[in-house]
């Protein structure tokens, strides 16, 4: 796992943060405090920047890499799922075809609820 705290280790991102979390059930998840987490397949933000949902404001604690085979059910509740299990076929339902490989490497995000 990267250590979040390194910044310049981090690669550049390859999104935006804006397009860090866009699915409308997603973003109900975030709001209703369910998701506190998300894995994209790129970094799209950096630690300390901040995301607006619906009003929102959301800052990034964690950045790192992890393998899809390292995944738990903890982890599957950061994202708002009961179990691994769950957040796999979600997934995999949102990209038809695509492998599910335990050594696929994704990036997580963590964040929390700006306290203004």
């Amino acid at each position: 796992m990267t250590d979040q705290t390194e910044i310049n280790a981090l690669p550049d991102k390859t999104c935006s943060i804006e397009r860090l979390i866009t699915m409308k059930s997603d973003v109900e998840k975030v709001i209703a405090g369910q998701k506190t987490a998300t894995r994209r397949n790129g970094r799209y933000a950096d630690v300390g920047e901040v995301m607006t949902l619906e009003g929102h404001k959301y800052v990034v604690e964690k950045v790192y890499s992890q393998a899809l085979g390292d995944l738990t059910d903890e982890h599957a509740n950061q994202e708002g799922f009961l179990n691994v299990e769950a957040y796999k076929e979600s997934i995999l339902s949102y990209h038809p075809g695509m492998p599910w490989l335990p050594h696929m490497r994704v990036w997580v995000h963590e964040f929390r609820p700006v306290q203004e």
